[in-house]
């Protein structure tokens, strides 16, 4: 008998429903709310009302695509947290209400572990690459910046975090300081494929053990873009590549830095990369060359499964059904929520 599992995910500005079936992926809809580029930035209030908005015509659209009926949904699996409160509560009752017109359990999903997972989405059309146990994580977005050893789908254990800021906040929030639209990061990426990443240099911060903080990179770009602007009102528009490949090989030297160490401490060479930032290129080319020089197992996720989507709240649904991990009808979203 096979297992089919409903996804939703609506922990940010985008709604997401997706279908899985024995691990594979029949649909995968997505509902995202341009209108926060207008803020440079989510506006919670707006993405719970669009979220209201967009959730049944998502939901309805992924069962459709999928090419199955209701009747032939196991589960609901959904993102409890983290994310903005609102956004989560619309995905959460939404799923209870589906599930309890079905009959069928729910399932809850922590939307970090759902990044990493993303990984093990399989398509029967193209065969994907997926990383061997155990492997280290490097989970990289614009809320969290985490190092895991992942042991199995559902045993993963922290070992380092961004104690501020995360990577992918760093590339949104530099972005806005030289004018670039939110989100900044795939901008960022795109400008600095024709800058000078040895331009300019900026603030790495010296923090112990494995984890992570970029408030001072931030903050050392944010001055010294002040600056140059009083030196020459025309900087930004004169030097924004090399601005942008400076600050995008920043943040990828920490993120090495730090990874290094940490296949150095566990002595684990296989690595899956993670979260929206998994995305950009640049990153991508120095882990796939630094594999080669240190004999790593890198391997990445399809992009269309980095940024956020409901495809990997199903496969970790998925995963959660095949050993009985139901949630209760009572259960509520949670804000913040660790692995």
């Amino acid at each position: 008998m096979s297992i089919t599992i409903l996804g939703i995910e609506s922990s940010c500005d985008d709604t997401s429903a997706a279908v899985i079936q024995d691990g594979y992926l029949l649909s995968n809809l997505i509902a995202d709310q341009d209108v926060h580029r207008n803020y440079g930035g989510v506006v919670p209030e707006l993405a719970s009302r669009a979220h209201q908005q967009n959730i049944i015509p998502v939901v309805e659209q992924a069962i459709k695509s999928a090419g199955i009926s209701r009747d032939e949904i196991n589960a609901v699996a959904f993102t409890r947290g983290p994310g903005l409160l609102g956004s989560l509560l619309v995905g959460t009752s939404f799923a209870k209400g589906l599930a309890m017109s079905l009959n069928i359990p729910i399932i809850e999903v922590n939307h970090l572990q759902a990044h990493i997972l993303a990984q093990f989405i399989r398509k029967k059309e193209k065969p994907s690459g997926i990383p061997s146990f155990p492997f280290l994580s490097l989970l990289v977005s614009g809320g969290h910046t985490q190092l895991m050893v992942v042991r199995d789908y559902l045993d993963m254990e922290t070992i380092g975090r961004t104690i501020d800021d995360a990577a992918g906040e760093a590339f949104d929030k530099c972005g806005k300081v030289i004018g670039l639209p939110y989100p900044a990061g795939p901008e960022i990426d795109k400008l600095s494929v024709h800058g000078d990443q040895e331009s300019f240099q900026f603030n790495k911060p010296r923090i112990k053990d494995l984890d992570f903080s970029f408030s001072g990179l931030k903050t050392s770009f944010l001055y010294f873009v002040r600056d140059k602007v009083k030196e020459d009102k025309d900087f930004v528009q004169k030097r924004k590549q090399d601005l942008c490949a400076s600050l995008q090989k920043t943040i990828i030297d920490i993120l090495l830095n730090k990874l290094i160490k940490a296949t150095e401490k566990t002595g684990i060479r296989n690595i899956g990369v993670a979260g929206g930032v998994s995305a950009n290129s640049a990153l991508r080319n120095t882990l796939t060359n630094e594999a080669q020089k240190r004999d790593w197992d890198v391997c990445f996720p399809e992009f269309e499964f980095a940024t956020d989507n409901a495809a990997m709240i199903a496969i970790t649904g998925y995963f959660k059904f095949k050993k009985g991990l139901f949630s209760l009808l009572d259960i509520v979203p949670l804000a913040r929520m660790d692995i």
